[in-house]
């Protein structure tokens, strides 16, 4: 276990929050693309077509910055906690991640059923 400086957690924080508001601007910037954007006022087929591709990407990015709002939410209550000093690694590298790939690497082997994929 890896003890931080004040630095270093201020560090961390910033990050979190620099991270945060990209996420919070991307999504606010999703919500202003339509359809009718997309596919324009007149169309065929194929731009509706190509249109209801964009928007089922858009909703798969959006999922994905929601899930990773989430973890930094989780972030910032280990960082409140103090419990943010497992994997110095980890966290210069990515603020949200739970474990480092050695400490992921040990927790997947330890739990094998958990760790492959049922398919």
């Amino acid at each position: 276990m890896n003890a931080f400086t004040t630095s270093q957690l201020a560090g961390i924080a910033a990050a979190i929050d620099a991270r945060d508001r990209e996420l919070r601007d991307e999504l606010e910037q999703s919500g202003k693309k339509r359809y009718l954007d997309l596919a324009g006022s007149v169309h065929d087929t194929g731009d509706e077509a190509a249109a209801t591709e964009l928007i089922d990407m858009q909703h798969a990015l959006i999922q994905r910055h929601l899930a990773e709002l989430r973890e930094i939410e989780v972030a910032r209550g280990r960082l409140a906690a103090g419990t943010i000093d497992e994997c110095e690694e980890r966290l210069m590298a990515n603020q949200v991640a739970v474990r480092c790939i050695d400490c992921q690497g040990r927790f997947e082997s330890n739990r094998p059923h958990e760790a492959r994929s049922s398919m």
